[in-house]
C-alpha cells in the first residue's frame, strides 16, 4: 500500500507536520524572552517584588519552550538534504549562506547568554544579569529576521542569477536577497504574531489563576500587561496584515485570490466572500456567502476597483484554494477575537473591573491558546498558497524533491509522528504543569550582590577579621 503513495505528497505532508509542531514553539520564545526582558527591567527600575517573582516563574517555562524549539528545529535542516536534495542543489548558494549567518548571529549570541539568564540571577550582577536578557531576547528576533529572509526570498525572490549548473546564485549584493519585496512585512506581521502569541498565553495563565484567586498580585499583574498588549498591539497587527495583504497581491496575486475565493475576474470591483465551499474543479465557490464590493474595498481600498480572477491564470499555477480559503478565515477570525479580548480588557480596565469580571477570564482563559492556532493558520495559508512552486514562480515543488520511494518517506513521518507526539506531548505537559502553579506570594527577591564564584565564605558573618583570631 506505501508503495502506491506519492513520495512528494510524502515528503510535503513530513515536512508540513515537523514545521508546525516547531513553529509553536519560536513563536512563544521569541514574544517570552522580550517578555522577561520587560519583567526584569521593570524589576530594577521600581525594585518591586512582584516582577522578579514573575520573571522567575516565566524564566521556567521559557527554558523549556526555547530547549523543545531548538530541538524540534534541527530535523528540519536534514529534511533539506534527505526529502528535498534538487531545491538544496538549485536553491543552496542562496538558502545557505542565509542560514548559517541565522547561526553565526542569533544563535550564538541566544547560546552566549542563556546560561547566565537561566542560573546567573544570584551569581552575577544586576546589570550583568540583564544585559544577558536583553542579549537573549535580541537574538530570538535576529534569528526571526534570518528565517523570515530565507523565507521571503522564497517567496518574492530576487537578486540572483542562474549559473551554467542551473543553481540560483547571488548577482552581486547580498541586500537584494535579504531585503526582498516581501520581507519587511512578513518580518513585522510574524515578529507581532509571535508577541501577541505571547499575550495571550500570559494573559490566558494569569487569568487562569485570577478564577481561583483574585488577589493574587503576580496573577493581577501578568494580567494587567497581558491585557494591555492585547489592547495595543492587535489592531496594530490587523493594520500589518492589511499592508502584508496588499504587497502580496502586488506579487503573488494569485495566492490572495485564492485566499478570497475570486476565481473569476471583477471588472467593476470584487464581493467579499465571507463562506462557501471553494471548487478548483468547477472553479467557483459553492454555497457562496458574499457582500458585494467589499473584496475590492479590502484589496484595493476601493468598493469598485477591478480585480483579476484565478481564471486568469494558467490553472496549473493555481495553489490548493479550499485549504488557504479556509486557513486565511480561521487566522483572520483569531485576530479579531483577539481585538474583542483586548477592547473588552479597556472597558473592564476603565471601570475598575479588570480583576472582577469573571467572563472576561473565562473568555481570556478560552483564547489562550489562540495565538498558536493563528500563528499555523498563517504558516499555511503563506505555504500552502505559495504552491505548486518552493521558490515561486522558478522552481516546481514535484521538481525539488529527492529520488526517494514513498515506503521510505512513509516509514520515517511515521517514526516522526510517533517521536513527536511522545516527547513533545511529555514537553506540553510538563508546561501545563508550570502554568497551573500559582505565581508565589511570598517568594525572596534574588539577592543585591552576586555570590563569590568560589562560594560564599564565613568571614561576612564573623564579626572580627582573621587576622585578630591569630
Amino acid at each position: 500500500m506505501l508503495g502506491q503513495l506519492d513520495a512528494v505528497i510524502l515528503a510535503r505532508a513530513q515536512f508540513a507536520f515537523t514545521v508546525s509542531f516547531h513553529f509553536i514553539f519560536p513563536a512563544f520564545s521569541i514574544g517570552l524572552a522580550s517578555y522577561l526582558m520587560v519583567l526584569e527591567g521593570l524589576w530594577l527600575k521600581t525594585g518591586k517584588g512582584v516582577y522578579a517573582n514573575l520573571y522567575r516563574y516565566w524564566l521556567k517555562i521559557f527554558a523549556v519552550v526555547f530547549g523543545m524549539g531548538v530541538v524540534s528545529g534541527l530535523v528540519m535542516s536534514y529534511q533539506f538534504g534527505t526529502n528535498w536534495s534538487v531545491f538544496s542543489t538549485k536553491a543552496g548558494p542562496i538558502i545557505g549562506p542565509l542560514m548559517a549567518y541565522e547561526v553565526l548571529t542569533a544563535f550564538f549570541l541566544e547560546a552566549g547568554f542563556l546560561g547566565v539568564m537561566l542560573f546567573g540571577m544570584s551569581k552575577v550582577g544586576r546589570g550583568l544579569h540583564f544585559f544577558a536578557t536583553c542579549m537573549v531576547a535580541l537574538g530570538t528576533l535576529i534569528s526571526a529576521t534570518w528565517i523570515i529572509a530565507v523565507n521571503s526570498w522564497m517567496q518574492t525572490p530576487a537578486g540572483f542569477a542562474v549559473n551554467a549548473s542551473g543553481q540560483f546564485v547571488p548577482a552581486g549584493s547580498w541586500l537584494p536577497i535579504i531585503f526582498t519585496a516581501s520581507f519587511p512585512f512578513r518580518l513585522v506581521h510574524t515578529v507581532i504574531a509571535a508577541y501577541l502569541t505571547t499575550a495571550f498565553v500570559v494573559g490566558g495563565v494569569g487569568a487562569w489563576h485570577l478564577l481561583k484567586d483574585r488577589g493574587n498580585a503576580g496573577a493581577r499583574k501578568m494580567f494587567s500587561m497581558a491585557m494591555w498588549m492585547a489592547a495595543i498591539v492587535a489592531p496594530i497587527q490587523i493594520l500589518a496584515g492589511d499592508a502584508h495583504g496588499l504587497n502580496t497581491l502586488e506579487h503573488q496575486p494569485a495566492k490572495v485570490l485564492a485566499m478570497e475565493g475570486d476565481y473569476q475576474p471583477s471588472p467593476n470591483g470584487a464581493p467579499l466572500v465571507l463562506f462557501g465551499l471553494p471548487d478548483n474543479e468547477e472553479g467557483r465557490v459553492r454555497y457562496e456567502v458574499s457582500i458585494p464590493h467589499i473584496g475590492s474595498l479590502i484589496l484595493r481600498h476601493d468598493p469598485y476597483a477591478p480585480l483579476p480572477g484565478l481564471t486568469d491564470f494558467p490553472r496549473d499555477q493555481w495553489p490548493p484554494t479550499p485549504i488557504i480559503f479556509w486557513s486565511f478565515r480561521i487566522m483572520v477570525a483569531l485576530g479579531f477575537a483577539m481585538l474583542g479580548i483586548g477592547l473588552w480588557s479597556l472597558l473592564a480596565r476603565l471601570r475598575g473591573r479588570l480583576y472582577d469580571w469573571r467572563w472576561l477570564h473565562r473568555g481570556a482563559v478560552a483564547m489562550g491558546p489562540a495565538g498558536f492556532v493563528a500563528v499555523i493558520a498563517g504558516w499555511v495559508t503563506t505555504e500552502v498558497g505559495r504552491q505548486p512552486f518552493t521558490v515561486y514562480g522558478l522552481l516546481r515543488t514535484a521538481e525539488s524533491h529527492s529520488p526517494l520511494a514513498a515506503p521510505a518517506v512513509a516509514a520515517s513521518l511515521i517514526a516522526f509522528v510517533l517521536v513527536y507526539f511522545s516527547a513533545f506531548g511529555a514537553g506540553t505537559y510538563y508546561l501545563l504543569r508550570l502554568m497551573a502553579k500559582a505565581p508565589g506570594r511570598g517568594e525572596s527577591e534574588p539577592p543585591n550582590l552576586p555570590q563569590r564564584a568560589a562560594g560564599i565564605t564565613p568571614a561576612a558573618s564573623v564579626g572580627v577579621p582573621m587576622a585578630a583570631k591569630d
